[in-house]
């Protein structure tokens, strides 16, 4: 996976995804131990914060750390389901959503953070099981996705797992900037 450098642009601590993803059964262990990985990280990464903290946003005009949390499960169970459709359906049409306007909804203020902490945990130890079992035919097949066309499963995984880094390194950043 190709990456640029981490930019001053705060809304892309580890870089931009890049799309020339090289999908070798190397990388894709790698990218599979990184989204195994990801609920520890932002479990840790969120740890000890008080309510005015998660109230934070990571950036000037960006989500708190709050909404991040919430939005961690939201991204990933989407991406599981386009997963499993991808393993059972041929090239199956997937729907996107508002991710802004979910981050918006009452739920993500008012559920426990813990609650979705542990739902990521959950949700990646099936994904997870999933995504190990998978063979290298299996990596090939794919997902109509409406803006971007046939997308194969092996740029999900490379993508799911910059997702899970990029929203770690949101809450990291902002704790280093504010000294938590």
């Amino acid at each position: 996976m190709t990456m640029t450098e981490p930019a001053a642009d705060p809304r892309y601590p580890v870089g931009k995804f890049q799309r020339d993803v090289e999908a070798t059964p190397e990388r894709r262990r790698e990218w599979l131990d990184e989204i195994a990985q990801t609920p520890a990280r932002f479990r840790a990464a969120v740890q000890g914060l008080t309510d005015e903290q998660l109230d934070t946003p990571y950036r000037e005009g960006g989500w708190t750390v709050r909404q991040l949390a919430h939005h961690l499960p939201d991204s990933h169970m989407n991406a599981y389901v386009r997963f499993k459709l991808g393993l059972t359906e041929e090239n199956p049409p997937i729907k996107t959503y508002d991710e802004s306007s979910w981050a918006q909804l009452d739920d993500t203020r008012t559920t426990p953070v813990q609650s979705s902490l542990t739902m990521l945990e959950l949700l990646h130890q099936r994904w997870v099981n999933l995504l190990r079992s998978m063979t290298d035919e299996q990596w090939t097949r794919t997902i109509q996705h409406p803006e971007w066309g046939p997308v194969r499963l092996d740029f999900m995984l490379a993508m799911y797992a910059w997702h899970g880094r990029h929203h770690v390194a949101h809450v990291t950043r902002l704790r280093d900037r504010m000294g938590w």
